[in-house]
């Protein structure tokens, strides 16, 4: 039985309307609708609410609809990609910040009086920057190969 089906099933068999059941999930009546018509399905949070209001296993709404098993899959990497692709993000910026620091001191120091001291050493300032760039960039890259073969 596919999940519209399982739905329709056990909103039926207690009774409720399609408003019922949708003020019990906090929905729309036409998100209901579209559910029962397999024209849509639902978030994993509502798939949720739905086995815990029917008292049938997760396990059994999914599995029932494979259509909504690869649906509830795509969101799960979805939802796990932006974060890791904003902290790659978060070190090639840090990285160009670095950059435009080390640029913006030797322009002060090659066309100015003042004489701003880098402070640490010289390798962190010369390599830093690039190598947070590059791992940012790779990482980037690599998540985004990683969710296409997925």
């Amino acid at each position: 039985m596919i999940f519209g089906e399982k739905l329709k099933s056990e909103r039926k068999s207690r009774g409720w309307s399609q408003e019922e059941l949708a003020e019990r999930l906090f929905v729309s009546r036409q998100s209901v609708s579209k559910w029962e018509t397999g024209q849509n399905y639902p978030s994993i949070e509502i798939i949720i609410k739905v086995s815990d209001l029917f008292g049938v296993t997760i396990d059994e709404l999914l599995r029932s609809d494979e259509e909504l098993t690869e649906k509830v899959i795509k969101d799960s990497k979805q939802l796990a990609h932006p974060k890791l692709k904003s902290m790659f993000e978060l070190l090639f910026l840090i990285g160009a910040v670095l950059l435009l620091a080390k640029i913006g001191i030797f322009l002060v120091n090659k066309f100015t009086a003042f004489d701003v001291p880098l402070i640490g050493d010289a390798i962190i300032w010369n390599f830093g920057p690039l190598i947070l760039m590059i791992g940012g960039g790779i990482g980037t890259d690599v998540l985004k190969e990683k969710y296409i073969e997925d």
